[in-house]
Order: C-alpha cells, then structure tokens, then sequence
C-alpha cells in the first residue's frame, strides 16, 4: 500500500506498507482508515531506518551472540553461516523487505546441502529477525520461516570387535592415540572434552572423570549445552591413566614439550589408528560407540543419557533399536496366551457341576 498525499501544513507525505489484509479491497479500505489517521492525528513521527541484513550482522554477533556469552564455536559458527550462506543471498535486502519469497530463494539458493544445514541457516536468519524486532528495529517478522524435515539417521559405531582393533592398533602407535580411542569408547567424552581433560579431573581412586571444559581453538570453554558431567571409568581406561601420568601439564595429553595437543591433533592420530586396524575412521564414532555398547548390553536409556550429557532424551534415543529387549519383549506379548473372562470361569464352573449332578 502506497500512501501519497499533503499534511494540513502543505507538506508532502508518503509511507509504503504491506496491508495486513490479503483482498484488494480490504487493502483500499486499509489504506482509506490509515489516511484518515494520519490527517487527524499527523505522522507518529520520523520513519526509522531500516538496516540491510550486511548492516545488521556486525551488530547482532556483537551485541547479541558475544554480549549473552555464547561459546566461542557458537559465535564461530553463525559468522559462518552469515559470510557463506547469509550475505551473499540476503545481505543488500532490508531486514523488513525479507519476504517468504526471499526465503525460498535462499533454500533454493542451498539445495545441494544437507537438510540440518539449511536449516542451521534458517535459523540464524530466524534469530537475527526476532532479535531485530526486540531492539526495535523492525515492527514485526516480515516472513514466515519454515524448517525442512530432517531424516532421523543411525549413528555410526564400532562393533565389540572392530573396537578392540582399534584399541589395538591405536597402542602400537603411542599412549596419546591409546587414550583418546579409550577416553572416546569407554568414556563416552567429545573431543573438545578429551583434549581439555584435565589431571585435577581426574580420581583414579574413586574411578571417576569430573568433564568440566571442552578446547575450542585453544581456549577452555564448558561442554556442549553448558553442562557438566560425571563418567565412571572402566578398569581398562582406569589402568592406562595411571600408567601414563605425567608432570609435563597440566592436561592428560600434551606433547612432549607440554603444549596441548589440538582437535585435530587428536582426530589425525585416531584416523591413523582407524586405517591401520582397517575399521571406520573418525573421532565422534567413539562417543557413538560408547553409547551403543552400553545400550547393547542392557543399559537404560536414562542412564545413557546422563553419562554422555545429550540434552534432552530424543538424542539418546537413536540407540534404542540395539537394545536387546527393546522390540523383542513386546514382540513376545504375541505369544502369551490371554486369562479367561470372569464370565467364562463361571461357565465353566456350572458346567462342571451339571457333570457332577448326573453322576
């Protein structure tokens, strides 16, 4: 709706609308009232400014990612997502000229990626808009973001076997590679938590890992979703620490000069150590192992989900179908024979006296 006229005063005034209302004549009508608005009461007052999403970025990630304390990789992530994805398709457009149109050409825009990855961008354009309403920018969300659907897939794991492969040949390279496979397969810990590990985090006595820190890029920060755990350890796991305790950092695995070994540092020896025992490379296949061998042997969802610290329980969840019970007891219900109705005990019950009464 283009509103075009003269105040009282003699100026010339203008405003430019999308009209709430989808017909023609509801539009017209709508521009009709907002005349007549502004002829009795004059202008709210000077129009704002409207940034460009390129001109919004710099001060959402400082103002709301860094300024609400987001971990390092979070804010990494979305000054990604906007310098790839965002700003190339959306950066010259107004925030509130953002239409549900211009968001279908941004999907289209990324149809040779992963679903999860659309829709991590589809999500920070979402906050950037919802943020933008907040401070005042804008009146209201100028489109409707919708998500894609995300197909739920299995998670890859070693089998008991192929995990002893691992452990195997992990030992024949050094004791740095032997621990990051046991602290990922029977600890159950990101990489990020592996190399931030501490020795005050660890009690070989009570046989526990307090995991406090994740590295991200060399600084500490708290493990995914702000949360911090307890791990009990294996015999196995327990035995290897002792074994390799050191005094030259602070952190388990450091190199022999005592600098800290990097994420991918530990993803380069686990990958050598998962082609030389010919098995499935890749560090978070460890934690995916943990969780399925405990899962396979019986443990409870719950239990699962505390000891790798998901979330909520849905991500834990995607182990359920190896549990041994899961499917094949309710299977099982099938073959039960139903209990008798009350009626046909009693039946049954007159029928047999009847039998007696003739004998």
């Amino acid at each position: 709706m283009d509103i075009l006229f003269r105040l009282p005063d003699g100026t010339r005034y203008r405003e430019r609308y999308r009209a709430p209302v989808d017909s023609k004549s509801g539009a017209l009508r709508w521009g009709q009232d907002r005349e007549r608005h502004l002829l009795q009461h004059g202008p709210e007052g000077p129009k704002k400014e409207v940034p460009t999403l390129e001109e919004f970025a710099p001060k959402f990630l400082e103002s709301y990612a860094k300024a609400d304390r987001h971990k390092p990789s979070g804010v990494a992530s979305k000054e990604t997502i906007l310098r790839i994805h965002l700003l190339p398709v959306l950066g010259a457009r107004k925030l509130d000229a953002i239409s549900n149109a211009q968001v279908q050409r941004l999907k289209l825009h990324l149809e040779n990626k992963a679903a999860k990855t659309v829709n991590n961008v589809l999500t920070v354009l979402n906050v950037m808009l919802k943020t933008a309403v907040e401070w005042d920018l804008i009146n209201q969300l100028p489109c409707s973001i919708r998500l894609l659907p995300v197909a739920r897939r299995e998670a890859a794991f070693h089998d008991f076997g192929a995990y002893e492969k691992l452990l195997e040949a992990a030992r024949s390279i050094d004791w740095r590679t032997y621990l990051i496979a046991l602290l990922g397969g029977e600890g159950g810990m990101r990489v990020g938590e592996i190399v931030a590990l501490e020795w005050a985090d660890v009690d070989l006595e009570r046989r526990q890992i307090n995991i406090r820190h994740s590295d991200w890029r060399g600084e500490l920060t708290t493990p995914k979703n702000g949360r911090g755990r307890f791990v009990a350890m294996t015999e196995r796991l327990v035995s290897a620490l002792r074994k390799h305790r050191h005094l030259r950092s602070s952190r388990v695995l450091c190199k022999d000069d005592g600098q800290p070994i990097s994420r991918q540092g530990a993803w380069s020896r686990v990958r050598y150590a998962a082609e030389k025992a010919e098995v499935p490379t890749g560090v978070h296949i460890l934690r995916h192992t943990f969780c399925s061998h405990l899962v396979m042997r019986g443990a409870a969802m719950r239990s699962v989900q505390e000891l790798v610290g998901h979330q909520d329980l849905t991500m834990t969840q995607r182990y359920s179908h190896l549990s041994p019970s899961a499917l094949v007891e309710t299977v099982r219900l099938l073959e039960t024979r139903p209990v008798d109705s009350e009626r046909g005990d009693i039946l049954e019950t007159q029928n047999s006296r009847e039998r007696k009464s003739k004998l």
